[in-house]
């Protein structure tokens, strides 16, 4: 098999960007543990710098601009984290950058862009009109565009957490991830299958939000109308081209779970893992159990991101406490 990103890629995205995302931990969980009869481990994502994995694709590939690319700045279109993650290595490396974001925009987001120099642009409800507006500010300005998902750079970029999951858990069965635009379950599973073939590699996506299954179960990309979730993170209405082929190439099946799904795996990753994650983080977490592993087996959860909005963290506390 193979697809649009090489190991040899993945491998040399790692080094490359060693000084500026985080190894992250692959934790155990002894309380999703008991719950399956499996052993369950969070690699932990939500403890890079930004509180986000986007910060590995996006350096990686900011981080092979030449200087004169660098000095047109950057754009980017975003539902927040990648916007993040292009602002924070932009500042690292001395460089402006242009974030097109949703109106609907989760707020704690916006600040952490603003923070990091990033000048944030509202825009539409989805990434297809947002992204239409950051090509419209490339042409304008000059400015590099910074893919959030399709992309082979940024596909490997994010490819290195499958690199330490393996290292960690040499013997790990399966792993599951969160799916939005794609990139990745393209990364991880590129990185996972390319090591260890027979291990399970399995995508997760809200119900609401799930464009890769029916694109997967219909062999063409399909685009969806509305894909407004809880999970904003995951509601893209199409997949990437790229991440289509990667999907199509190395992962083993997509588990829908629905938004109460993903409201309950927020709340249990607070109370029994003392964590705290964005829903699209917790989707995974959220299909544990439609997973029915094997007894013993050893699972992988990539928790994407914990940027959630205080807002919404209060409610589903309130609901469910």
């Amino acid at each position: 098999m193979s697809g649009p990103v090489s190991l040899a890629a993945i491998q040399e995205a790692s080094r490359r960007i060693a000084n500026v995302a985080y190894r992250t931990p692959v934790y155990y969980s002894p309380s999703l543990s008991k719950r399956t009869n499996a052993s369950v481990y969070l690699k932990l994502e939500c403890y890079q710098p930004i509180r986000v994995f986007k910060v590995r694709g996006a350096a990686n590939k900011v981080l092979q601009l030449s200087p004169e690319e660098r000095k047109r700045g950057l754009v980017a279109a975003s539902s927040g984290n990648h916007g993040v993650a292009v602002s924070y290595v932009a500042k690292l490396t001395g460089t402006k950058a242009t974030i097109v974001v949703p109106t609907t925009a989760v707020e704690e987001k916006i600040k952490s862009i603003e923070e990091f120099g990033g000048t944030v642009v509202k825009e539409g409800l989805f990434h297809d009109e947002r992204f239409a507006k950051a090509l419209e500010i490339q042409k304008t300005t000059g400015a590099v565009l910074i893919p959030p998902f399709d992309d082979p750079d940024v596909i490997a970029g994010q490819g290195t957490i499958g690199l330490e999951i393996f290292e960690s858990l040499p013997d790990v069965d399966t792993v599951l991830v969160p799916i939005g635009g794609g990139g990745l379950i393209s990364g991880v599973a590129t990185a996972i299958k390319s090591l260890k073939p027979d291990v399970d590699v399995y995508g997760v996506e809200p119900g609401r939000a799930s464009s890769m299954y029916h694109s997967v179960k219909e062999g063409r990309i399909v685009h969806l109308s509305d894909t407004t979730s809880i999970a904003d993170g995951l509601a893209t209405r199409e997949p990437g081209k790229l991440t289509f082929e990667c999907v199509r190439h190395y992962v083993d099946g997509i588990l829908l779970v629905s938004e109460e799904d993903i409201e309950k795996a927020v709340f249990t990753a607070m109370k029994e893992c003392h964590l705290v994650i964005e829903p699209s983080a917790a989707a995974p977490i959220a299909a544990l159990e439609k997973l029915h592993p094997k007894e013993d087996s050893k699972i992988v959860i990539v928790v994407s991101g914990g940027n959630v909005s205080l807002k919404l963290l209060k409610a589903i506390l309130s609901k469910y406490s």
